[in-house]
């Protein structure tokens, strides 16, 4: 089970009661976990950014309709992997660099390497000790 599950539950039905189900993302504490879940030093992740990633702190009507929105549309972009996979494979190997948190509950670092290399000989893959977005030194965050 990923973080993904209720997300992909509503792309395949987009009912009202799916919809509901994805409101616990937008709530301060899932927002929290998301920022700090498989980092090493939570006290490094910056409140104030989390505080922006919060619907509750933006001043938008109608903010988590939208974000809920995107979560629907987001469907369209997972759909559109075969043909980025094919391009990579088939028509050009442009150079590409990929992070990934190891511990990230969204996109799971497992298989990605092979994956890339194998579709793009050229890919740069690189995982952090982090999870799903980067907290830590900045210098070392800017080492890639």
């Amino acid at each position: 089970m990923t973080a993904w599950n209720p997300i992909q539950k509503y792309w395949q039905d987009p009912s009202p009661a799916n919809r509901a189900a994805l409101r616990d993302f937008l709530k301060p504490e899932s927002i929290q976990w998301q920022y700090t879940h498989g980092v090493a030093d939570a006290s490094l992740v910056a409140p104030r950014g989390l505080c922006a990633s919060t619907p509750p702190c933006w001043p938008v009507p109608g903010i988590d309709e939208i974000q809920l929105d995107l979560f629907l549309d987001y469907a369209g972009n997972v759909a559109l992997y075969p043909k980025f996979q094919e391009y990579f494979r088939k028509k050009k190997r442009p150079p590409l660099l990929a992070v990934w948190g190891r511990n990230d509950p969204f996109f799971l670092s497992f298989g990605r390497k092979r994956r890339f290399s194998r579709d793009n000989p050229n890919a740069e893959v690189h995982f952090y000790d982090t999870g799903h977005f980067r907290a830590g030194n900045p210098r070392e965050r800017n080492r890639v």
